[in-house]
């Protein structure tokens, strides 16, 4: 199940710990009210529009999920294994969903088709607890390593640090992809630095738990020993540095490789794995069985401050009201009114700065600061951001951008009045904001203003974009135009511009992992929902006790702003 799946199980995963409905007397925040006309021509166009992206959306992600195909499929069943997400459904709790990460990573980036970049990544619930899940595909390039699969696992890992969720690995790789090694194997950022964060996060006290269905070789070969607990199915896991081949090339030795690597080689003899499973449905069961031993490792969920609420008023609409193209304008008060809990929100200095809108709501009960795109940022804009994130941060609540952002203005009286201060004012907020900070790109997100909106560079815990969305450094049409003052070559231009509106497209940003994925506007609300409470748990007490402080508060500063 894709974060485009989820949303009607989110409350379980948020997490079966609800208290039962409050009263929401003595909470002043206003319901939003909605102007909308779903039956004009521009609703219904804009809907039409964004209904087609959505459905080319869900075939997308239907054919990636299919992985290597019916014959790499069919070649695992011949072994008696069962494929990748099969695994993962046994590994998961029935009817919970799996906020599945990066679908559609790697889709057209190389020559050859690497579905989901060869690894399925996500969180889900095993045995009541929540884990970050990582499942070789070993029906793509048999679960080899090209870039953006180690780059995909890192970004799994680091979601997992960030909120100390213990960490399972479904193993079944032949390692790099030799063909692309000086990308995957020497740099800091490459295939060691999983082993790294398996050490980092281990001596964190955040599980780390291994499960090896197939061969699991050379730098594969760490992820079950860097694992606290691993598992390996008998006559059909292998973990060994090198296989037969290459042993023999370098020592004249013959063995195969069940004498080499096998799993009762490793569970009697050399003491590399823990368990011995008959197969891959006994494997996912110990891994379960493991998991609900983990006892108060990691981090301990939070239940929200309040019962969620549904808005007032149909996600569906949120079709309607966006559509396609990031030039139309909308007002973000009707897509808030969608999201948030009973419509409800208590806008900050709503008549300074209209071009952003600022406020306080709840989404599923937990408690959220709104930062909203409506227009330009002129100076005002920025300055009544920047003072919002740090309320925020010195009132530790998460902070959620919903952006649509050409950039920052700009000209002589926007320079004169210090647009380019105040605009770093912003920005240096939003680095130094010490909450979470969740973005979701429901239009444009350009220049600067991806910065000042919590872009990628500014490590928000999640980053989605709806199917439209679109991240440049401008406009294609503004960059053409600038283009056309230092060169006079027209078809430079066109191609130009049509590299850049292809280079700007959600799909391109999501293949390379600059988002988590592509979300559907009408599962919005349940996806924040779900990392708001991911967000919001605590860190175990390192000596017994209840879980103490925030999973990553600091206390950091602002520094110092430019006046």
């Amino acid at each position: 199940m894709s974060a485009a799946r989820c949303a009607t199980r989110t409350a379980q995963l948020a997490f079966s710990r609800l208290p039962g409905r409050c009263s929401t007397r003595g909470y002043h925040a206003g319901v939003l009210p909605s102007l909308l006309t779903p039956s004009s021509p521009e609703f219904q166009e804009k809907k039409t529009n964004m209904d087609a992206l959505v459905k080319d959306l869900e075939e997308k992600l239907t054919a990636a999920r299919q992985g290597g195909g019916p014959r790499a499929a069919e070649r695992m069943r011949s072994k008696g294994k069962k494929l990748p997400r099969e695994r993962l459904s046994l590994l998961l709790d029935k009817h919970t969903p799996f906020l599945e990460l990066s679908a559609l990573a790697a889709h057209e980036v190389y020559p050859e088709s690497i579905p989901g970049a060869g690894i399925i990544t996500g969180i889900g619930r095993i045995a009541g607890r929540e884990c970050v899940i990582v499942v070789n595909d070993a029906t793509v390039k048999g679960g080899s390593y090209y870039p953006l699969t180690v780059k995909k696992h890192l970004r799994a890992q680091e979601i997992a640090k960030e909120h100390g969720l213990p960490c399972v690995y479904i193993v079944e790789s032949g390692g790099a992809a030799l063909p692309h090694q000086a990308d995957v194997f020497p740099d800091k950022e490459h295939f060691g630095r999983i082993f790294y964060n398996m050490a980092q996060m281990s001596a964190l006290g955040i599980p780390q738990i291994a499960v090896v269905h197939g061969i699991s070789v050379a730098g594969g070969a760490y992820v079950p020993a860097m694992a606290d607990e691993n598992i390996i199915v008998r006559d059909q896991g292998r973990i060994f540095l090198a296989g037969p081949p290459l042993v023999r090339a370098a020592t004249g030795e013959e063995v195969d490789e069940e004498h080499l690597g096998g799993g009762m080689m490793h569970s009697s003899e050399s003491g590399v794995t823990d368990h011995l499973a008959r197969d891959d449905e006994h494997a996912i069961s110990i891994a379960r069985s493991i998991v609900g031993d983990l006892g108060s490792a990691g981090s301990a969920p939070v239940p929200p401050a309040r019962a969620p609420e549904a808005p007032l008023y149909p996600a569906e609409e949120l079709h309607g009201i966006v559509g396609t193209d990031v030039r139309q304008a909308f007002d973000m008060r009707d897509v808030i009114a969608r999201i948030v809990d009973g419509s409800r929100f208590r806008e900050f200095k709503k008549e300074y700065g209209p071009t952003i809108v600022t406020g306080f709501a709840h989404v599923h009960g937990y408690e959220v600061g709104i930062v909203a795109n409506n227009g330009i940022l002129f100076s005002p804009s920025a300055l009544k951001a920047t003072h919002f994130i740090q309320l925020c941060s010195q009132r530790k609540i998460p902070l959620l951008f919903l952006v649509n952002v050409t950039g920052y203005m700009v000209g002589s009286k926007a320079e004169r009045g210090g647009i380019a201060k105040d605009g770093a004012k912003m920005v240096r907020a939003v680095a130094c904001a010490d909450v979470p900070k969740l973005t979701i790109v429901v239009g444009g997100s350009f220049g600067a203003g991806n910065y000042g909106m919590a872009g990628r560079a500014y490590s928000p815990r999640f980053l989605w974009m709806w199917p439209n969305a679109k991240v440049s450094v401008m406009g294609a049409g503004q960059l053409s135009q600038v283009m056309a003052q230092v060169s006079k070559d027209p078809s430079q231009h066109a191609q130009l511009k049509a590299r850049i509106e292809e280079q700007s497209t959600a799909l391109y940003s999501s293949a390379r992992l600059w988002d988590d994925g592509i979300i559907r506007p009408t599962d919005t609300r349940d996806v924040v929902g779900l990392a708001l409470a991911l967000s919001a748990r605590k860190k175990a007490a390192q000596e017994g006790g209840s879980a103490s402080t925030t999973w990553d508060g600091s206390g950091k500063g602002f520094g110092v702003f430019r006046m």
